[in-house]
């Protein structure tokens, strides 16, 4: 790996991308920093060291754009950072399923498509890593985000696959997963459902409140997490899996608790399905 990395961040206008690319500002790494509305990005154009791209991660023709671009100036790619993407709450009955299509879009084609057009520079260097902004709801779930723990429990199922298929390549895979942070994802960065279902007044309509009210008050910081990510970026063995915030820790290890519970309670069953396994039936 080359002493001065060569980042390519997606989503930087705001939030964590906007952070991280701060961050490696006072570094000397060389940094690809898009966002769909390039004027958002403007302020950075003095530093010599970074490279402003229009790019819509839907859009593939930007993505093969913003790709060549990168190779044309900077030579090579270390580091992916698939940041875009947004929030949408509300309850799976009163969704807007052309909403959802669309946030599957950003949140996990944009994804995988920007993964996919960066693979062969990774593979030819025989070295790079791939950085997921994932989320703690692709490990666990939650009422009235169904859609979104959807979006993010499909980056994770790709990445432990693909993290399979890379290793020996000489490509480490990552998924941040933070818990709450003081981004715009509960803010400017989401859409919600208009809710119409009373019965969901307690559980989807409640999280919605809760998730809009802490809004811009949560406890994560993006800066710290900006930190945190660079040193990721420089250990030999970056985990496949990193929770962001004491929530994420403490909501994981809950979960974890919850799987196991299951698989414990369950396992008589589940291991009598075998042909043979008849009399146990009976």
């Amino acid at each position: 790996m080359t002493a001065e990395k060569v980042w390519l961040i997606t989503g930087t206008s705001t939030g964590f991308g906007k952070m991280l690319v701060e961050e490696l500002q006072k570094t000397d790494a060389k940094i690809v920093a898009t966002a769909r509305n390039v004027a958002k990005i403007q302020h950075w154009t003095d530093n010599k060291n970074t490279l402003l791209l229009e790019l819509d991660v839907t859009d593939q023709k930007q993505i093969d754009k913003a790709v060549a671009d990168t190779i044309d100036k900077f030579g090579r790619i270390d580091v992916l950072v698939n940041n875009a993407g947004w929030g949408y709450f509300g309850s799976v009955e009163e969704t807007d399923e052309a909403a959802v299509r669309s946030l599957m879009d950003t949140n996990f084609w944009g994804l995988t498509n920007m993964t996919r057009a960066v693979l062969p520079i990774m593979r030819s260097q025989k070295e790079g890593q791939i950085i997921n902004i994932s989320s703690v709801a692709g490990i666990l779930g939650g009422a009235g985000i169904a859609y979104y723990n959807a979006t993010k429990h499909a980056v994770e199922g790709f990445s432990k696959g693909l993290a399979y298929e890379v290793e020996p390549l000489g490509i480490k895979i990552t998924n941040v997963e933070p818990g709450p942070f003081r981004t715009d994802w509960a803010g400017r960065s989401h859409q919600a459902a208009d809710s119409t279902i009373a019965d969901y007044e307690n559980t989807a309509h409640n999280n919605t409140t809760v998730f809009e009210g802490n809004s811009g008050q949560q406890d994560g910081s993006p800066e710290l997490l900006a930190k945190a990510i660079v040193k990721l970026s420089k250990v030999t063995n970056p985990p496949l899996h990193f929770l962001a915030g004491a929530n994420a820790v403490e909501r994981a290890h809950e979960e974890i608790e919850r799987l196991q519970q299951d698989f414990d309670v369950w396992e008589e069953d589940s291991t009598h399905l075998s042909y043979g396994d008849e009399p146990y039936w009976n």
